[in-house]
């Protein structure tokens, strides 16, 4: 299972939010640095709106969501690359991640301590890339080592190693992190083994008070956050309260419902956020129902059917024969497999097919 992990400065509202997108209590949460040592892991099921429809036409009660996995990391701080407040045991879980959320503080409140003493979400962004990228570059610099005397010596997997590092070195040493470097496709996959920090998908979560989410697009600390992402991280920024998503924990969905639009917001923070990290991780979903079940399934961009039905059993992908495959849009307006089948929009697809997020699939197979 893709995981995605919850990183920041102390005091900010991580394990908050752990918290509140995981809907337990694993995560301490107190006002002071370090009360995260060890990382909280919380299985999070997708939001998705289709699932209910499809649950309609397939006349079934059960519904069973997609899902992936949250990681509360403790929190970094200023020199943690050299070790500082446990950093090298932090940096080690972020490593094992594969895409991260980077929790900014965007509120003041002097109830709440900062580590830094005073309310900056560009110096807290930039502390975190500090050290992400030193990290890195002391990674990069010990396997830039390890395959220059390979390299020399003719091994052409070491040459092409070599070669790409020596490209993403200079760009770390500038303080600009490895995801916006400018590589192609093949130079990414050599890149992927070095699990490099700075290389791995990323979005920012503005962290507002209760009271400033219903007017957060005006918030001039998000305002910076969402420039800055754009400017020199190449992500997006999603904003979040995460006291009033640990509040909403406790509701049943129909009153935090209520209660959001008490609060003048439409949908939670979390629900959105869950989705892009989705997304950020190169997913996407594909369902299967019938009268027992609807049931989304993750699969990676790109995959193909046999592919697809290997997610759901080894045996299926072996014995793959076809897929019968309609789109989400075209069953729900067509209101049920006969109706889509008779405007022919109901396929039977082979193994070349690439599935496309939405599809609704009902896999032939034989082992």
């Amino acid at each position: 299972m893709l995981r995605a992990g919850i990183v920041g400065l102390p005091n900010v509202g991580k394990s908050t939010l752990f918290n509140a997108i995981t809907r337990t209590r694993k995560a301490e949460s107190a006002n002071y640095p370090f009360c995260t040592i060890d990382p909280n892991v919380g299985v999070v099921t997708v939001p998705d709106a289709r699932l209910q429809p499809l649950a309609e036409i397939a006349k079934t009660q059960t519904i069973i969501p997609t899902s992936f996995e949250f990681v509360d990391i403790a929190g970094l701080v200023k020199g943690a690359a050299q070790g500082e407040g446990l950093g090298n045991k932090f940096l080690s879980h972020i490593r094992e991640v594969d895409a991260i959320i980077q929790v900014i503080r965007c509120f003041e409140d002097e109830d709440i301590h900062h580590v830094a003493g005073t309310i900056d979400p560009i110096r807290d962004i930039e502390t975190i890339l500090t050290e992400l990228v030193m990290a890195d570059m002391e990674s990069v610099q010990k396997s830039l080592d390890r395959r220059a005397k390979d390299a020399k010596r003719g091994d052409k997997d070491a040459k092409a190693e070599y070669d790409v590092l020596a490209q993403v070195m200079p760009h770390l040493n500038e303080g600009k992190p490895a995801l916006t470097l400018d590589l192609s496709e093949e130079e990414w996959s050599v890149l992927k083994p070095f699990f490099l920090l700075t290389a791995k998908p990323t979005i920012f979560a503005a962290n507002v008070k209760e009271d400033q989410l219903a007017e957060a697009d005006q918030n001039p600390y998000v305002e910076k956050v969402r420039q800055y992402a754009t400017d020199h991280h190449a992500c997006d920024t999603v904003i979040i309260s995460a006291q009033i998503e640990s509040d909403l924990v406790d509701l049943a969905p129909e009153e935090a419902a209520d209660f959001l639009k008490e609060m003048g917001v439409e949908e939670s923070g979390v629900g959105s956020m869950i989705r892009q990290t989705y997304h950020l991780l190169g997913l996407q979903t594909f369902f299967t129902a019938g009268e027992k079940e609807v049931r989304a399934w993750t699969i990676q961009q790109g995959d193909t059917a046999p592919q697809a039905a290997g997610v759901i059993h080894t045996d299926f992908e072996r014995g793959f024969i076809k897929a019968e495959t309609v789109a989400y849009e075209d069953l729900v307006r067509c209101g049920s497999v006969a109706g889509a089948r008779e405007k022919g929009l109901y396929r039977m697809e082979g193994k070349e097919y690439v599935v496309k997020d939405g599809d609704v699939m009902l896999f032939r197979f034989n082992v």
